[in-house]
């Protein structure tokens, strides 16, 4: 009996592990490289997460180059980001799902300090995310793709 439920485990194991990593792939939830739009060299590693309210939000989680040196300070921001570290701040939020996309939240651009709608959307089989930043209607903004981890 031992040995037949030994066997059963190893075999269904992989399977969970697998339809995991699956579910894990059917969200933007995970680490994502950002890219700098001038130079499209990597720029940031943003952590995607589930919030307690179900949205989710994603906090910078390590500063790949920047301009301002190692430990950039979100100078250009207002309220309590303001001459706070770009290194865990965090930068999106509020974001829910919406067939396909996941939209409804609001991104921060460290480098201005602004606050821009966004719209998220995975492709190549959830190995990129399509970031769009917007303000008012999605035709005007911008979309970055960053890179599943």
């Amino acid at each position: 009996m031992r040995i037949r439920l030994l066997s059963l485990f190893l075999f269904a194991l992989p399977l969970v592990v697998a339809s995991t990593a699956a579910l894990a792939q059917d969200t933007p939830v995970g680490s994502w490289t950002t890219v700098d739009d001038k130079t499209g060299k990597p720029k940031s590693i943003v952590e995607i997460y589930e919030a307690r309210d179900g949205s989710l939000a994603g906090r910078v989680s390590e500063i790949l180059q920047s301009d301002r040196g190692p430990n950039p300070t979100c100078d250009k921001c207002s309220g309590d980001r303001k001459d706070k570290p770009v290194k865990g701040m965090v930068i999106l939020w509020g974001v829910n799902r919406h067939g396909d996309t996941w939209e409804g939240g609001k991104i921060l651009d460290p480098n201005n300090g602004k606050v821009y709608s966004v719209k998220l959307r995975q492709i190549e089989g959830g190995k990129k995310l399509e970031v769009r930043g917007f303000l008012g209607f999605s035709l005007l903004g911008r979309t970055q793709t960053w890179a599943r981890n």
